[in-house]
């Protein structure tokens, strides 16, 4: 059963000190993405639209203050200096119109939208991302299927006039343009236009506060209404506060973590009960210390088979310190991913949090509403063939890039010893 597509258009905004985190993530500079599902062996096939190349995004900027292209003049430390916009329509759209290459086109056109917005000189980074796995179809179609959406990481400039203040020694300077400057600034490059009725009159509520539009709903629908007159056509514009895929998403993620955690849980177990059954030293020290004889040179003297018994204790003992070190080794391991993991799931519990609690209150009022547009979407949503699916010209993956499967440890078999005196 097929479900509407819908375009979304946002923007987050990131101080000096937090945009490296993001910047790691967009120009892919980590060596793991942990439970992001980034297939790595995809990264090349990102798209560049535009980039800072061996520059970071601030040492783009510091270049851009020094150059006089812009200013900082006036912000704080904490101030937020960047916009990241990203651009995407969800990942159906694309595998049912010919998925990658479709997807090339479609942001390459979204980033003319981003250019309008910003700037193409105010743009630092524009990046189209095709290397993360969309986990919930994947399993769906039984193959890999990606999420194309695009980054665009910019400053967001307003033209703004300096005037001549009362300190001028030209008293006829005063309050005239003394410079123009492209200012870094999101509170006024995004500041909400007033609402206005259908004869173009300003609205005012019920206190007589000037009713605002929100700037993000117009960018969203500037953004549907240019890809559509480009001729990119098929969805339709994102709801206003809607979460319903995100949540599809959330919800999946928090299942398999779930999944994950148990398997990670039970190879813990394991490898505890495999150390605790690690062969006992079959000698005690009164033992080994009663063995041989001092001679006058103060060498030790002793018969073959006291010998050929310490000799294979000695053995014993290499083969089983190793084992245990292997084992110590791979039960930090997985403490830690189970750490990592239960830190992720009550991420993802907090952000499911409301839909759960919506859920648990009003379980009849939630099943008839998802009942309801179910069997509307069926009556008019026609079945899609899965053959029209997109397959990525690699090769077929050997395994799934999101297993998280931990090899098991082959030892060498041990040669049996006959240990009786």
């Amino acid at each position: 059963m097929s479900r509407q597509n819908f375009s979304v258009a946002r923007v987050e905004t990131r101080t000096r000190e937090s945009i490296g985190k993001y910047e790691r993530h967009n120009e892919r500079k980590n060596e793991h993405y942990g439970n992001m599902n980034v297939d790595l062996s995809r990264t090349p096939m990102n798209v560049h639209f535009k980039s800072c190349g061996a520059l970071t995004y601030n040492e783009t900027l510091d270049r851009l203050v020094s150059d006089g292209k812009v200013t900082l003049r006036g912000l704080k430390k904490d101030a937020k200096i960047f916009d990241e916009m990203i651009l995407d329509v969800n990942t159906d759209y694309f595998e049912t119109h010919g998925g990658y290459e479709y997807a090339r086109r479609f942001y390459a056109e979204a980033y003319r939208f981003a250019v309008k917005v910003y700037g193409e000189d105010n743009i630092l980074s524009a990046v189209m991302h095709a290397d993360e796995v969309n986990l919930a179809l994947s399993e769906q179609y039984g193959e890999p299927v990606y999420h194309y959406h695009m980054h665009i990481v910019a400053l967001p400039v307003v033209e703004k006039q300096v005037l001549w203040t009362k300190r001028c020694k030209n008293p006829e300077l005063v309050g005239t343009v003394k410079e123009v400057v492209q200012q870094v600034s999101h509170s006024k490059k995004w500041k909400s236009p007033q609402a206005v009725d259908e004869q173009g009159n300003p609205l005012y509520d019920e206190r007589g506060k000037a009713v605002l539009v929100p700037t993000y709903s117009i960018l969203q629908d500037e953004f549907f209404e240019h890809m559509q007159n480009a001729g990119f056509n098929d969805f339709v514009r994102g709801e206003r506060g809607s979460t319903a895929e995100n949540k599809t998403s959330l919800q999946y993620q928090i299942d398999k973590d779930k999944e994950r955690l148990a398997q990670i849980q039970e190879k813990i177990a394991s490898a505890d009960e495999e150390l605790s059954t690690i062969l006992p030293v079959r000698a005690s020290a009164e033992i080994i210390d009663a063995m041989g004889k001092k001679t006058l040179t103060g060498k030790v003297q002793m018969s073959a088979e006291d010998y050929g018994y310490l000799s294979n204790l000695a053995k014993e003992c290499l083969v089983n310190r190793r084992t245990v070190q292997i084992l110590e080794s791979n039960n930090r391991f997985l403490s830690d991913k189970v750490k990592s993991l239960k830190a992720e799931l009550a991420e993802l519990k907090e952000k499911c949090r409301p839909y759960l609690e919506a859920l648990k209150a009003a379980p009849q009022k939630v099943k008839n509403l998802i009942d309801g547009i179910l069997k509307s979407l069926r009556k008019t949503a026609p079945e899609q063939d899965k053959g029209i699916f997109h397959k990525p010209p690699e090769k077929e993956m050997k395994s799934s890039p999101w297993d998280l499967t931990v090899p098991a440890r082959k030892s060498k078999p041990k040669k049996k010893e006959n240990f009786e005196r």
